[in-house]
């Protein structure tokens, strides 16, 4: 680092910690991360003790997020937390994600949107799409053991099958009936065993046409737009009053005085699937 661009940034003993913020905001917009954190942390050590340090806090987490240090995302995440702040647990939500710890993740980021909705701030989809990212992921590396433990049954059962073809050609004929029972009981109760988990290995994942368009929650209470489009109507309507009145998927002007007609056929389609999967409840 030349001494004058070192100068520049750590000789900011005059600057007050709202100058050290917009200095580190200017520097983020140019994506100078790592400059930009230099200055946040100077601004939270300038506060320390003052809550709106947490605003400092989920800034200089944003910038590790960019620089894919999850660590440290997590760690300034946490201390901005004890201020309750929505992008604490947003920006946590997604390192989380980025450490492969999805069901805290997915913890952290219900957790933004249920401020979010409190407080009535607007995040557009950014918190849904996040928890989205954050299910979906978590749901992979379910599939992925569910595929490893059958794989595992199918492997052991060649085994066994293997051994008892090598055990029959050594033995004498009146001894190989009694092998082959015996390998059959091991078989038959290895099978038992993995038929406990049976339940578990069905693919647990809701098709997307059962989801809504805002939440990608499943369909409780479906309505139509006038452009043909089916949302959860607690989202659509939440969408009018905090987002604007607009239908978010054509774009086309949506009044909150406007009806909405409650699609029947989806609900019967949904219904029908719950009655199927009964895990699909708490999805």
């Amino acid at each position: 680092m030349s001494k004058r661009k070192h100068n520049n940034l750590y000789s900011t003993a005059n600057l007050s910690d709202k100058e050290l913020k917009e200095e580190g905001n200017r520097l983020f917009s140019l994506r100078r991360y790592e400059d930009a954190i230099v200055y946040y942390t100077k601004a939270i050590l300038a506060i320390i003790k003052n809550p709106s340090v947490a605003t400092y806090y989920t800034k200089r987490a944003l910038c590790h997020l960019k620089v894919e240090r999850w660590e440290a995302t997590c760690q300034d995440c946490r201390r901005a937390l004890d201020y309750a702040q929505i992008k604490g647990h947003l920006f946590l939500g997604q390192a989380l994600v980025e450490l492969e710890l999805y069901d805290e993740a997915v913890k952290h980021l219900h957790r933004a949107d249920d401020l979010a909705r409190e407080q009535k701030l607007n995040f557009g989809d950014e918190i849904a799409a996040q928890l989205r990212i954050a299910r979906k992921k978590r749901c992979n590396v379910q599939e992925e053991k569910i595929t490893q433990e059958i794989e595992l049954q199918i492997y052991l059962n060649r085994l066994i099958s293997e051994d008892m073809q090598r055990r029959k050609r050594k033995a004498s004929k009146g001894k190989t009936a009694n092998i082959e029972e015996e390998c059959n009981n091991y078989t038959s109760e290895l099978n038992n065993l993995f038929a406990k988990i049976d339940d578990r290995r069905r693919k647990r994942d809701v098709p997307d046409y059962l989801c809504g368009k805002i939440s990608f929650e499943i369909l409780r209470d479906p309505v139509i737009t006038p452009s043909g489009i089916t949302y959860e109507r607690n989202d659509i309507e939440e969408h009018l009053e905090r987002v604007g009145h607009f239908d978010p998927q054509t774009r086309v002007e949506l009044t909150a005085d406007q009806r909405l007609i409650p699609n029947l056929s989806m609900r019967e389609v949904v219904d029908s699937f719950l009655q199927e999967n009964e895990w699909a409840l708490d999805y």
